[in-house]
């Protein structure tokens, strides 16, 4: 079974338009996996069939429809799957295409997109950018669980500051998601811990970075080695700002250790 991705603009809006789509599918044996508006006067639908040939006759007769612009029509990228599914496409950098960004109230969307991420096989590196409390790191570990995948943490403020230095037992599946914070990571002075980022970098596996602006620097790693960058906010005119990042970050570090003392493991 073959998948498509078709997308049209509708240029008149007529009563039984939808209807007269779904029967040429019909007719031509394809099926209909999922359809729903992406934008405004767009629809999406993924399209399902044996062979070829049927997607091809189905691509020559629909163009000649003057009712309705094709738009896309094509093997069913990531973006096209989430915009059929949650009704809106993903908005991306128009100058750097591998930057994504998501306000808040967009959680869902979020976690659908990093869940088919993490879902690949092989080495994929992804920086997360985002100012405190926006649910960066509560997002990565649904999506981890959404994909069925387990996470590690190699470095976190989730609930109390955690460096690792070393990794135990299944802890080294490949098939394990790798997180880390690029402020705690850049300012630990473990080197046991640096050695064990360095490990992680080399293997075919998935690594989350929290702040990777803040990662990559005075380190070997550049922003060009991501494979994707995620932006974050509360809402879309916010600033990330490394200044207050930092700040809460070093608060962080005293409240631990005037109280606890950071896991160091």
């Amino acid at each position: 079974m073959r998948e498509w991705y078709f997308e049209y603009e509708i240029q008149v809006n007529r009563p039984g338009l939808l209807g007269d789509i779904a029967s040429l599918l019909g007719m031509l044996r394809v099926n209909i996996v999922t359809i729903n508006g992406v934008d405004q006067g767009r629809r999406g639908m993924l399209l399902r069939a044996e062979h070829d040939v049927q997607l091809e006759r189905f691509e020559q007769i629909v163009s000649t429809i003057e009712t309705i612009a094709v738009k896309k029509f094509r093997e069913p990228k990531l973006r096209d799957i989430l915009a059929v599914r949650h009704g809106r496409y993903i908005q991306r950098d128009a100058d750097d295409r591998k930057t994504f960004r998501f306000v808040r109230d967009e959680l869902g969307l979020l976690v659908d997109f990093m869940a088919e991420i993490f879902k690949q096989e092989g080495h994929k590196l992804v920086g997360l950018r985002g100012m405190p409390r926006v649910g960066k790191t509560e997002s990565i570990v649904a999506a981890s669980v959404s994909a069925n995948k387990k996470w590690i943490f190699l470095s976190s403020t989730m609930i109390k500051q955690t460096v690792r230095n070393q990794l135990m037992g299944d802890e080294h599946n490949a098939n394990n998601i790798f997180i880390l914070d690029g402020i705690v990571t850049r300012r630990s002075g473990d080197e046991r811990h640096l050695q064990l980022v360095r490990e992680m970098m080399r293997m075919p596996t998935i690594k989350v970075v929290e702040h990777p602006d803040m990662f990559v620097q005075q380190s070997e790693y550049s922003i060009e080695d991501f494979d994707y960058i995620i932006e974050l906010r509360h809402h879309p005119e916010e600033k990330i700002t490394y200044e207050v990042l930092e700040k809460n970050h070093f608060m962080g570090d005293q409240n631990q250790a005037d109280m606890f003392g950071g896991f160091n493991f």
